[in-house]
């Protein structure tokens, strides 16, 4: 049965480390109608991600919480946790963003948070997924999103993307 369209769309918080290019993607899809979430905050762990300029471009509240401004990691994961749990958003989107986040931070949002990684999960967790993808010899690559949970990109696949690997990537 289908769940009836009550024209709310669903609130979402988006981590960003970097350039932003997933924040991009998701920001088109937003404005083509192909995605029915809210914005309501682009939070950064880095001050120079170009990312934050295009959410403000955007017009979507943006807040950096640095990660180079905390002594522990666990202070840092504790900011970010009392910010995104102020907002209480439907869903935290994790857009290129290159913290390893807590056991408690991931408890505290169970079920809420995706993941966009770079490799068809199982295969090529963590980082340097292309380079590690063109030594293998595979001949497919793609994208993954997923919940997340405590153990590194192995929360349940929600949807894969493939592509045939060509000779000259």
């Amino acid at each position: 049965m289908k769940k009836p369209d009550t024209g709310q769309k669903t609130s979402a918080v988006i981590l960003i480390s970097g350039h932003g290019t997933n924040l991009q993607a998701i920001l088109d899809q937003i404005v083509n109608d192909q995605l029915p979430i809210k914005i309501i905050l682009v939070l950064s762990d880095n001050p120079k991600a170009y990312g934050i300029k295009r959410a403000k471009k955007s017009g979507i509240p943006t807040k950096i919480i640095n990660y180079h401004n905390f002594i522990n990691k666990a202070d840092f994961h504790e900011s970010i946790k009392d910010n995104i749990k102020n907002i209480d958003p439907d869903l935290v989107v994790l857009a290129g963003y290159m913290r390893i986040l807590s056991r408690d931070f991931c408890h505290q949002f169970k079920g809420k948070i995706l993941n966009i990684h770079p490799s068809l999960l199982p295969k090529f967790k963590g980082l340097n997924t292309h380079q590690r993808v063109l030594e293998s010899g595979e001949k497919y690559h793609g994208s993954t999103v997923h919940f997340v949970t405590s153990e590194l990109d192995s929360g349940p696949l929600i949807l894969q993307y493939r592509t045939r690997i060509r000779p000259d990537d």
